[in-house]
């Protein structure tokens, strides 16, 4: 069954409005800035005072915290996208609640193999864009559901790959609408840092771009979570066992 792109936009958008959405547009806004600032102030260590400037927002740490930081957020994110994947793809009344289990299942494992698995898409899209464009968006719509193989259906990284791509087939074309939206979109509020900078206020727009990015990239998930379930559902088999923890009410403790 095709993909009905304009229902997973609406119930994309729906999705986001949740509590659900709210505490993962926060995390994703506190790990985005962390990342900037912890980035921003390991540059500041390195450059002339003159240059800070133009850097942007920073934190009064020394360069060696600042990196550590980075580290950290950087491989915070592994984590941020196994709890996202499992807290979107639940049944839209369930996203009232955030359950333990999102955030406590496994996750070892998943964020690893959400880590590395991160790493060889990201590099595949890049070298797709490198050499054509349409190679690397045929790529990165083919791809679009690693997160949620490897955490809703608590798959390797090789089984992730061809879950997303089987998945994908046959609605490769209405996938990379989203991944041009996110792409444009995302081209432009990376703008927002360089204007605020002609205007002398180069923190100001940090914090303004980490905001509108977080948005945005929030709602894209949200759709994305939304196609996934379509065609997950479509397709039969929502990954084995494991998909019923995650996706039932439960009684486990919430956040």
């Amino acid at each position: 069954m095709a993909l009905q792109l304009i229902d997973a936009i609406t119930d994309g958008t729906r999705r986001m409005l949740t509590r659900t959405g709210g505490l993962l547009l926060v995390l994703l806004f506190a790990q985005q800035l962390l990342l900037v600032t912890s980035l921003n102030t390991l540059l500041a260590a390195e450059l002339p005072p003159e240059a800070a400037d133009v850097i942007g927002l920073t934190i009064p740490v020394s360069g060696t915290v600042a990196g550590a930081l980075l580290l950290g957020t950087s491989l915070f994110s592994g984590v941020y996208f196994v709890v996202l994947s499992r807290a979107f793809a639940r049944p839209l009344p369930q996203l009232a609640s955030f359950p333990t289990e999102l955030y406590t299942r496994r996750m070892g494992r998943a964020t690893l193999t959400m880590l590395v698995g991160g790493i060889v898409v990201f590099l595949a899209i890049m070298i797709g864009f490198a050499f054509l464009f349409l190679p690397g968006l045929f790529l990165a719509a083919c791809f679009l559901f690693f997160i949620f193989a490897v955490g809703v259906e608590d798959r390797g990284v090789l089984g992730a790959l061809k879950r997303s791509w089987s998945l994908s087939k046959g609605n490769r074309l209405r996938l990379a609408v989203i991944v041009v939206f996110s792409g444009i979109s995302g081209s432009l509020i990376g703008a927002v840092p360089a204007l605020f900078q002609l205007a002398g206020a180069s923190a100001i727009g940090d914090l303004a771009s980490v905001l509108l990015n977080s948005i945005l990239f929030t709602f894209i998930y949200g759709i994305t979570a939304s196609a996934y379930l379509q065609l997950a559902e479509d397709d039969g088999d929502l990954g084995g066992p494991n998909v019923a923890t995650a996706t039932s009410p439960g009684t486990s403790p919430e956040v």
